[in-house]
């Protein structure tokens, strides 16, 4: 990697982590309206994520298979987190803003690590790869 390249690579890694949160908000959304945590909407997450950085941010192959990966983990961490306030707002009667505030990043990271199981680490694990061969491999 050159010297010039750092700077681009940096501004890659942010826009791949800016469109990660969005479509883990997105996501818990769309759970939120199912009534379930719906773990399997990490495949469609990270197609749309590759497809994403595919055509917005690099052009297929490693760099963008990397920060597809990475946009996808970042979205569901984001997701489970938001899930884990949600449950949490609802069990003390609060808001979610007043939520976040009071629990903080700690507490919060901790319940949605307790809130994962098996079978949702596996989901979250399959759109991870799913995102990143989907960004890896080159257009016919």
């Amino acid at each position: 990697m050159k010297a010039r390249d750092i700077p681009l690579f940096v501004f890659a890694l942010f826009c791949a982590a800016m469109m990660g949160l969005a479509v883990g908000a997105t996501w818990m959304v769309a759970a939120v309206y199912l009534r379930q945590t719906a773990p399997w909407l990490g495949l469609p997450a990270g197609a749309m994520l590759a497809w994403a950085v595919r055509h917005w941010i690099r052009r297929p192959g490693t760099g963008a298979a990397v920060l597809a990966a990475f946009a996808t983990a970042l979205a569901a961490l984001y997701f489970n987190v938001l899930m884990a306030t949600i449950k949490l707002a609802g069990s003390f009667g609060m808001g979610l803003t007043e939520t976040v505030r009071t629990a903080g990043a700690g507490l919060l990271l901790d319940l949605a690590k307790l809130g994962m199981s098996p079978a949702d680490l596996a989901w979250y694990a399959l759109g991870t790869l799913l995102a990143a061969g989907l960004a890896w491999r080159r257009k016919r």
